[in-house]
């Protein structure tokens, strides 16, 4: 029977193509062989586990055997990896990890495999997979051992094709951001989707058995979302950890804020308003502090969110910088629409001690800035002041309500340079993970006694949460409440430091004179 070949380049058909359950991955055809016949044999095997109640106990295997691995720890396994070929490399470290025998044999006979894997045919990858499956499912095994070793096979190699092609990429582009890299080079330019059912893409008919290959260069280069790694609700499970290996054998230098992003716990990060503040939280162990816009703008008896409080800002950040704990300082929009005065005044806050900054989209009217605005003042900060992460955030589930822009918004932010991003007001659990599913930077969300709890957004893939101007309007709360039942004769519950407390946080943290 023939059958017909479609093929698509444009983003909104690439991705409808991802997520459709009818399409499922396509390998080269082969002929069904023996146990241990070689990449035929392989090509089969995984074949036969590509889609429905099959694929999804393959997905399954995937992710339970991915599970056991933190994207972390592969990320510190591959940073101190010897000097091998990137592909060995890639492949070592995952098999080390996931506690396979003679890691290094696999890593080398999984690059020869993968030369073949999706067409073509090689003597020594035959003999490749025979050696793979003696290892992985040793005699005697069954049929089901044989099985799982081929899965695990399939995994491999595509581990060892894509996320090598990554890193000789970044290579070769080290101060482009990784997102760009993914999107603008993709390591997987093209997709080939087999239709296991009739459906549609792009008002086409497709047929069952008709082939689909997909331009993922042509259809990154016309939106800034990604689809290297699928779409949701059909994300490559393996994301998180080929985004991790990746970063891992860069080596790219982090500064010590940024590597509290890479953590398993996410960043908890409290917001003070002056020197004592911050003082006390990193007192009480918080590793870093952030300053809060509208306390800031508060205590000065300015307005917040309207480019009122630069020197006020400044002059805090400044004192804060005395003071051994790590900070970074809400900016509210840059204090500019220029991109090159917002760079210049990151320049000073970062200058004066500062290790990120937030920038927000929103502005006070409740509308956003349109995005290439805020994209550039991103892209103008990271070229004039590398080392200072850069926290993009996009109000668009703020006062704006424009909850469709948020993965747009966030995908040019993090590709103009954006080294975290932030969308204080979601907290919707799905639509959180949807989020990390897009993203190659870590997610910041802002607490919320009625949100997701601080271990429910660690599951999710939350790297950094922010407690935003609550500790501030809890403090005010609090002086008011306590004067006020003082002067109406109530009793008062306020725990209050001493004197000698508060008077000791002038001097703890302070660098020695």
């Amino acid at each position: 029977m023939t059958h017909t070949t479609h093929e698509f380049d444009r983003f909104e058909d690439v991705r409808s193509a991802l997520t459709d359950p009818a399409l499922v991955p396509g390998l080269p055809a082969a002929e069904d062989g023996p146990a241990g016949a070689g990449v035929a044999w392989l090509r089969a095997t995984v074949a036969r586990f590509s889609h429905g109640e099959a694929h999804r106990r393959r997905r399954a295997l995937v992710e339970a055997e991915l599970a056991r691995l933190t994207p972390e720890a592969l990320r510190r396994a591959a940073a101190v990896a010897p000097g091998e070929e990137t592909r060995v490399a890639v492949v070592r470290t995952l098999a080390d990890a996931l506690g396979l025998p003679r890691p290094t044999a696999v890593a080398e006979a999984v690059t020869v495999v993968a030369g073949v894997y999706f067409g073509g045919d090689d003597a020594a990858a035959d003999e490749a997979v025979a050696a793979l499956v003696r290892w992985l499912a040793p005699p005697p095994s069954n049929e089901a051992a044989r099985e799982s070793a081929a899965n695990l096979i399939g995994l491999l190699v595509q581990a060892c094709g894509a996320t090598a092609a990554l890193v000789d990429t970044a290579f070769d582009h080290s101060s482009v951001p990784l997102s760009r890299i993914l999107r603008d080079m993709p390591p997987v330019s093209a997709m080939r989707r087999v239709a296991v059912a009739a459906t549609g893409v792009g008002g086409r008919h497709i047929a069952e058995g008709d082939v689909v290959l997909l331009d993922l260069a042509a259809a990154n280069r016309a939106h800034p979302s990604l689809l290297t790694f699928g779409a949701p609700p059909r994300v490559c499970p393996g994301r998180a950890h080929a985004l991790a290996l990746a970063d891992g054998l860069l080596r790219r230098p982090l500064t010590p804020f940024a590597r509290l992003h890479r953590r398993t716990a996410p960043l908890l990060l409290p917001n003070a308003w002056d020197y004592a503040s911050a003082a006390a939280l990193a007192a009480e162990g918080f590793p870093a502090v952030g300053t809060t816009s509208l306390g800031v703008a508060a205590a000065a008896g300015l307005p917040d969110g309207v480019a009122a409080t630069f020197e006020e800002t400044l002059a805090l950040t400044r004192r804060l910088g005395e003071g051994r704990f790590l900070f970074t300082v809400d900016a509210e929009g840059g204090f500019s629409d220029d991109a090159e005065e917002v760079a210049e005044r990151a320049r000073a806050l970062y200058d004066a001690g500062a290790a990120g900054i937030n920038l927000e989209d929103g502005r006070a009217d409740g509308t956003l800035a349109p995005m290439e605005v805020h994209a550039a003042k991103i892209a103008a900060v990271k070229s004039a002041v590398p080392e200072l992460f850069v926290n993009a955030r996009t109000d668009t589930h703020w006062a704006a309500r424009q909850e469709d822009e948020t993965a747009t918004r966030l995908a040019l932010y993090e590709q103009s340079g954006a080294d975290g991003v932030f969308v204080p007001g979601l907290s919707d659990p799905d639509s959180i993970a949807e989020l990390i599913s897009a993203l190659v930077v870590p997610l910041n969300i802002l607490y919320t006694p009625a949100g997701p709890t601080l271990p429910e957004l660690a599951a999710l893939g939350v790297r950094r949460v922010s407690l935003g101007s609550l500790l501030y309007r809890t403090a005010l709360a609090t002086a008011v409440t306590t004067a006020t039942a003082i002067r109406d004769g109530r009793p008062s519950d306020a725990c209050a430091l001493s004197y000698a407390e508060v008077q000791a946080l002038a001097g703890t943290g302070r660098e020695p004179v």
